[in-house]
């Protein structure tokens, strides 16, 4: 459709490839939690109990993705669920949607940022210099906000330049830690045991086995967030990239994630008795440690975790940017975001925006931020709830409109990625669920968060009232509208 709006739809610079794609999505999944969470899954379910866990969360992931690749090939616009939401409902949804989400990203963005001092001084303990003060039991030193000032700068400034820049970022780094890791898995289990997966359960009764795979699948959606960073730059995609290209990569990203897991699941439990050794801080590195006896080893494990800490990092702070960028662009909030770079043609404003708030979060520790990121989680989860019922409205809305990839089962991909969204924050809201908020703390920031978005909304009145409905539809959807 052509646009009958004279206002010129600022607009973003297309370099993002399909391995682009791929590492952009799996490089935000795989974190540090294969490392970091490792113990704690097999203290709680074992190991056969965490990879069924992962199986069955895998599965449910991968309906919500059903959903998220046809809305994505159908409207491959900058902002993804900003714009699936405005379609398919209203300018309050899509605020809603997009303002969950940027909070979400933005969270696990500085959350990283101030990890980086953490792990680079397992590899270098003399990091740990001028304790400055403590937050919620956590020391912040000088030195880890120095660091986290260096890498910020750095993720700000290679997205501020170009998209390609931050996709070569994110392949080259991908690259070396599957490299790393494939290494870690051949080691685990051509010198492992299969004698050390026992016991392969936690507990004695189906009862007691059941409650410990429900209490690692409670938490498998956390670990599989980052697949929806694909649709925030759709829009990027070169010219050779297909729509349904884009859709499919969402569904291969979770599939990889989630063997990726399970091999490491079971690969690290055959190196070593892993029942005497879930008590570590990083049980990966302490079970290869344990059997081989290499500091090479466990540094190597260390990079990889590095990596992986800076991989997701990139991944959620472009999608974050993307989000403000698509609600400013479509003046829904603050325009200013929604400018691009003459020269770079990148969101700068966003960009910058989204560094600055990563930064000062740093200051917050750790022991603070742990809090932002559960809320964070609880965001991203009712960003999976909007797509799922925005899927359902496009379908019945929108039945002619042109959809490259078609999620098998129809609606019923839509009712179960429903059920897995609600489900997801149950686990999250259920005072009894493992991954339940803490009160009265994280729910405290969840209050607020509500409470800041709707003095955003309102003070944004004028910027929507002034916007006519076709011009908005132009800027946020273009010719998918």
């Amino acid at each position: 459709m052509t646009n009958s709006s004279n206002s010129k739809r600022p607009e973003l610079k297309k370099e993002i490839t399909r391995i682009g794609f791929f590492c952009l999505a799996f490089g935000a999944m795989i974190g540090v939690g294969w490392v970091t969470a490792m113990g704690p899954w097999l203290r709680t379910a074992g190991p056969l109990g965490a990879a069924i866990a992962f199986a069955i969360g895998g599965t449910l992931m991968l309906f919500i993705g059903f959903c998220y690749a046809e809305v994505t090939a159908m409207l491959p616009v900058s902002g993804g669920e900003v714009a699936y939401a405005y379609k398919a409902f209203d300018t309050g949804h899509s605020f809603l949607v997009g303002w969950f989400l940027s909070f979400g990203y933005i969270s696990v963005s500085a959350f990283e940022a101030i990890s980086v001092g953490k792990i680079l001084s397992y590899l270098f303990p003399a990091i740990d210099q001028w304790p400055l003060y403590s937050i919620n039991g956590d020391i912040i030193y000088g030195s880890h906000l120095l660091l986290a000032l260096i890498f910020v700068s750095l993720i700000t400034y290679i997205n501020y330049v170009g998209v390609q820049n931050s996709m070569r970022f994110q392949i080259y780094l991908t690259i070396v830690f599957l490299a790393i890791v494939l290494c870690v898995v051949i080691l685990g289990f051509w010198k492992g045991s299969a004698s050390n997966l026992e016991p392969l359960f936690v507990g004695n009764s189906f009862p007691e086995i059941g409650a410990g795979i429900i209490g690692v699948f409670a938490t498998v959606p956390f670990w599989l967030v980052g697949f929806d960073t694909i649709p925030q730059g759709a829009e990027e995609a070169k010219e050779n990239v297909t729509y349904r290209t884009i859709g499919i990569l969402i569904l291969v990203s979770i599939i990889a994630a989630v063997v990726f897991y399970i091999l490491l699941i079971f690969s690290t439990s055959m190196v070593a008795d892993w029942s005497t050794l879930t008590q570590t801080e990083l049980f990966t590195a302490s079970a290869f440690e344990h059997t081989f006896q290499s500091k090479i080893l466990v540094n190597g494990i260390l990079v990889a975790i590095l990596i992986g800490l800076l991989t997701s990092w990139n991944g959620f702070f472009l999608a974050g940017s993307r989000v403000l960028f698509a609600m400013g662009r479509g003046k829904i909030v603050a325009p200013a975001l929604g400018k691009t770079h003459e020269k770079f043609k990148t969101p700068y404003n966003a960009v910058l925006f989204s560094g600055v708030v990563t930064l000062l979060s740093t200051l917050l520790g750790r022991g603070a931020m742990i809090a932002f990121v559960d809320v964070g989680s609880f965001c991203i989860a009712a960003a999976f709830l909007g797509v799922s019922f925005s899927y359902l409205k496009l379908k019945r809305s929108f039945q002619n409109q042109h959809r490259p990839y078609r999620a098998p089962g129809g609606k019923w991909a839509g009712y179960i990625s429903i059920g897995g969204s609600i489900l997801i924050l149950l686990a999250i809201t259920l005072p009894a669920s493992p991954a339940a908020l803490k009160w009265p703390l994280e729910w405290a920031i969840l209050i607020g968060l509500c409470l800041l978005g709707i003095i955003l909304w309102i003070t944004s009145k004028k910027s929507r009232d002034t916007t006519p409905k076709e011009e908005r539809d132009h800027l946020i959807l273009e010719r998918f509208k």
